[in-house]
């Protein structure tokens, strides 16, 4: 990997870094360029292989499917996990096992530099409040600024020299473990997956007989070999038809009482 290839991924993580205002706040910044699967998109195009790089960012999304960063408290980095294991473990000619293996460590790295720069910035946003109070609204703006230099500094250096300086050991790495370590990462890779879609399903499934559908989902993927937009579309009118008659069966109930009361 080059140095201007390990520092545009560092400027593109820099802008899919959680806290940076340039592309629409965090809806075009950490929600969309911050995601593995864009990452592992945009990685893909700077070391040219697009197709490995989707597949890695494929399989690092699917692990953190159900995370949620509430009030600021971030349980990983997905950031530092995928603008810095994609490329390392596409360079190292690991594919996505590799990159859900150093997606994890990394991730936890990430979460410490995120809180040691949220700790930092504090100072910007207590001066930004004795601005307000003067009414200084250059002041204001100023400070909202500087909080993003630090951002800047840490994002870009730590991923670019990560991606650089770590690319060859990283190769040495995977290269000379012993085949049982390829294998148990093999096997890890894909279970750790199966682990955020069950995270996932714990928040959005709100009965339990609700994963009958699911699992009728895959059954119908694997016997009739159906793809996923087809699968997708499918699952989209079942779920307007039971939206439908659960919410009519409500309504034909409540004018039933009214018209009881009414009677009486």
């Amino acid at each position: 990997m080059s140095l201007i290839q390990a520092l545009l991924i560092g400027v593109f993580a820099y802008l899919g870094r959680n806290q940076v205002p340039w592309l629409f706040g965090t809806t075009g910044g950490f929600y969309c360029v911050g995601r593995p699967l864009v990452a592992g998109a945009i990685v893909g195009l700077i070391l040219g292989d697009v197709t490995t790089g989707v597949l890695c960012g494929v399989a690092v999304q699917a692990m953190y499917l159900g995370q949620i960063v509430a009030g600021g408290a971030m349980p990983s980095d997905v950031n530092y996990a995928a603008f810095i294991g994609i490329p390392l473990a596409m360079v190292a000619g690991g594919g996505a096992e590799a990159a859900i293996a150093l997606a994890i460590p990394l991730g936890a790295l990430g979460t410490a530099m995120h809180n040691f720069t949220m700790t930092v910035n504090s100072y910007w946003v207590h001066q930004g409040d004795k601005c307000a109070e003067q009414g200084n609204v250059s002041g204001i703006a100023r400070n909202n600024l500087c909080g993003t230099i630090l951002h800047l500094v840490e994002r870009v250096s730590v991923v670019t020299i990560a991606c650089y300086f770590g690319a060859p050991a990283a190769e040495a790495i995977l290269h000379a473990l012993p085949p049982i370590v390829l294998q148990f990462l093999q096997v890890g890779g894909k279970m750790l997956p199966a682990l955020g879609f069950a995270l996932l399903l714990k928040q959005i499934v709100a009965e339990k007989w609700m994963i009958v559908l699911f699992l009728m989902g895959w059954i119908i993927t694997q016997a009739t070999g159906m793809t996923t937009t087809a699968l997708t579309i499918m699952a989209i009118g079942v779920a307007l038809l039971f939206v439908m008659a659960k919410y009519n069966g409500a309504g034909n109930a409540a004018a039933a009482d009214e018209g009881g009361d009414y009677d009486e």
